[in-house]
């Protein structure tokens, strides 16, 4: 298990708000409009995420708050929404280069509500089979455990 101490952003700022007010203008000076934001516990576990729209796409990016070693969860707090900031500030970035879309691919939110990064890999495999040409129907040897093997 990885605890909070062992990961980037270890008690490198003072405040978890300043950091994710840093995140949403890093989207909204990117044409991007924040849609949602927050932060829950689910099954234990913390996060802070924002949903957001940019370049005719909806995006919903997500931060787990990790558990501390030596319990000091104010600052695993902050360093989640540290880790956030740096990695949507480095995605927008890419944005500007290359379009939100390939920036934030693994946030796109899709019709069920879920993620592309949530889907399992048959769900994948079913979506691009017709980019890919293999039929996700079909058994053969280029599909094992819904894995498109080349």
């Amino acid at each position: 298990m990885k605890y909070a101490e062992d990961l980037p952003y270890w008690k490198t700022g003072k405040s978890a708000e300043r950091a994710i007010t840093e995140a949403k203008n890093a989207i909204e000076n990117n044409k991007g409009k924040i849609t949602s934001e927050g932060f829950f516990v689910r099954d234990g576990q913390g996060l802070y995420f924002l949903e957001f729209t940019m370049d005719g796409d909806s995006f919903r990016f997500v931060e787990p708050v990790m558990k501390s070693r030596s319990g000091n969860d104010r600052s695993a707090k902050i360093q989640a929404a540290a880790s956030l900031k740096h990695s949507i500030k480095a995605r927008v970035n890419e944005a500007q280069r290359h379009g939100a879309r390939r920036a934030f691919m693994s946030a796109l939110l899709l019709p069920n509500g879920e993620t592309l990064d949530q889907q399992s890999n048959d769900m994948l495999v079913k979506m691009f089979s017709p980019y890919t040409g293999v039929s996700p129907l079909i058994d053969g040897e280029d599909v094992v455990d819904g894995e498109i093997e080349t």
